[in-house]
């Protein structure tokens, strides 16, 4: 018997159209191991050998070897995404310190492009473990990912939506992670997990009432996947990824 594909997926509600799309495939969902994982915990699996395929933190790309991204279908925005916060009980010029959230590798490091090149402010980065949200008060600011956002929106003082931030600074959308490989997989099967993901995708309506029938969500899901989460990796979005990308690595 030949072994699955190892596949992680990202634990927030908006990967909810691409594991849908993935179930819905009874023949793919076969042939996979699928995890879910927070996003800088599937990067490290990738990386370590644990998986095969994962929605991997695009800022992770160039720490992967023989990184390939399979499928033009990503976790991005267009503006706001409401779940990217930077919160703070102060304004930007008054911040100090940034507490960087564990969970994210993406979020990080944008926010160190934007503190750099766009906002022009002087913090020191507190790397975190969990429990450190609570930490956030006086210029001590702290960068917030995923649903626990959803909680704390409206809780402080200021915050700052990154993927509105850059692009504010930029003028283009923002990609989170894409579905990235760096071993090698059949070329029929890398045609069958895009071609899930994208039915996902199509399927939002489905996909919700499909995991409203099983869990409680925090959150209107039909206003958040369809206005807040942009999941085509077109043209643009792959521009705003390359540009990304340098702005890293001149950090």
């Amino acid at each position: 018997m030949e072994s699955k594909i190892r596949v992680s997926a990202v634990s927030y509600l908006n990967t909810i159209p691409f594991i849908y799309g993935i179930q819905l495939d009874k023949d793919l969902l076969s042939q996979v191991s699928l995890r879910l994982e927070y996003p800088s915990k599937c990067s490290d699996l990738l990386k370590s050998g644990k998986v095969d395929l994962g929605l991997v933190p695009v800022a992770e790309i160039p720490h992967i070897n023989d990184a390939e991204i399979i499928s033009d279908y990503c976790i991005g925005a267009e503006g706001k995404v409401n779940t990217v916060m930077l919160y703070s009980d102060c304004p930007l010029n008054e911040i100090r310190s940034i507490a960087l959230d564990y969970q994210s590798r993406t979020s990080v490091m944008l926010t160190k492009v934007l503190v750099k090149n766009f906002w022009n402010i002087d913090v020191e980065y507190i790397e975190t473990l969990e429990g450190y949200i609570q930490s956030i008060s006086g210029t001590n600011a702290g960068v917030v990912i995923g649903d626990r956002a959803f909680d704390l929106n409206g809780k402080f003082l200021y915050q700052y939506d990154l993927s509105e931030e850059w692009f504010k600074f930029t003028g283009l959308p923002f990609v989170f992670a894409c579905w990235v490989a760096n071993t090698s997989l059949p070329l029929v099967f890398k045609q069958q997990f895009s071609q899930a993901v994208a039915l996902g995708v199509h399927q939002k309506k489905n996909a919700i009432d499909w995991f409203t029938s099983k869990e409680k969500s925090p959150v209107d899901l039909r206003s958040y996947l369809n206005k807040d989460i942009s999941y085509r990796l077109d043209d643009r979005k792959r521009m705003a990824l390359e540009r990304f990308l340098d702005f890293i690595a001149a950090l």
